[in-house]
């Protein structure tokens, strides 16, 4: 891919936003309406300045291609669990009904206390298992999971902020967070419109907020609302975020959750690191909760876990379906 220019990229229609006012407060303001209007017209943005090393992207990037690279026995060791936590292969997860099966491979994890012990409050989370033949990925993958949950704060203070709250307003149960952290490899796939098969198939993301760190291969594309497909192309430095179905819905459709996809046509293969954020389980999406008692909510109130549940039921092979 040739190197494009800043310009070249905000005009590509997905915002670029520096959000080191926000983080360290100097300015989190205008930081705020630009999140603020980001989430409402794209539902996605580039952020710089987010305070993750380079350092530590490097060590976790190689620490995934080490682990990626051993064969399929040594990384069932680590099968996906109950919980979902490990390594999920190719074909385990359908992100929309009606679609072939992802090409991509994913290993997973979650929180865990300073004593490497995760609760167990709710079907999504557990133990984290940790692979053996990759034994620098723990400490790794969980000083990654702590930075990068410093950034998803910074941001849900700043959409707080955009929309005239207190900061902490979608932060009240935090401490113990349901997030998912993946690891996420795609190999080189073959022409969609013959094999119908992506890396990720068009969808909309479930919980509140995702925060990608792509690698320079490319192959995001993010739905236009003119329906066309519109890349997402890497930025060095820089971290993509996307509103989610929950946070969606937790502002009454003010944000947007905007569908996207990946097609990784690069001939190569394609490494993500992906914190898919979402708060305790026991917390209420209510709209009213953060628009004020007389808003009308388009859907009726629902537990962040219990809506997890319902939407994981139906996306991945290895969990029996539910009704909700």
């Amino acid at each position: 891919m040739p190197q494009m220019t800043l310009e070249e990229y905000r005009s590509s229609g997905i915002p670029v936003i520096d959000i080191g006012p926000l983080r360290d407060g100097s300015n989190p303001v205008p930081v705020a309406k630009a999140l603020h209007r980001a989430s409402r017209e794209v539902g996605f943005l580039y952020v710089t300045n987010h305070g993750i090393s380079e350092q530590s992207i490097n060590r976790i990037r190689d620490a995934a291609k080490t682990f990626f690279r051993h064969d399929e026995e040594d990384k069932n060791t680590v099968a996906v669990s109950g919980a979902h936590r490990g390594y999920l292969g190719l074909g385990g997860a359908v992100m929309q009904s009606g679609m072939p099966p992802d090409l991509k491979e994913s290993f997973i994890w979650g929180y865990e206390n300073a004593d490497g012990l995760a609760p167990d409050d709710h079907s999504l989370r557990g133990r984290n298992k940790w692979p053996l033949f990759v034994p620098e990925l723990r400490s790794i993958a969980m000083d990654y999971f702590k930075q990068v949950h410093a950034v998803a704060h910074r941001l849900m203070t700043g959409f707080a902020l955009g929309l005239g709250l207190p900061g902490d307003a979608f932060l009240k149960t935090s401490d113990r967070p349901l997030s998912r952290a993946s690891l996420v490899n795609y190999p080189p796939q073959s022409d969609v419109e013959q094999t119908g098969e992506f890396g990720v198939g068009p969808h909309t993301d479930f919980g509140v907020l995702t925060v990608l760190c792509q690698d320079m291969t490319g192959g995001l594309e993010v739905e236009a609302l003119d329906g066309t497909w519109v890349p997402a192309p890497p930025i060095p430095n820089t971290l993509v975020v996307n509103v989610g179905d929950l946070l969606a819905r937790w502002t009454n459709g003010k944000y947007r959750s905007t569908p996207h996809r990946v097609i990784n046509s690069s001939g190569h293969e394609r490494l993500s690191l992906v914190l898919a954020y979402d708060p305790e389980p026991q917390t209420m999406i209510d709209p009213r909760d953060i628009l004020g008692q007389d808003c009308d909510p388009n859907q009726p109130p629902i537990s962040c876990g219990d809506y997890l549940t319902w939407r994981f039921e139906r996306a991945f092979s290895y969990r029996k379906p539910v009704t909700l």
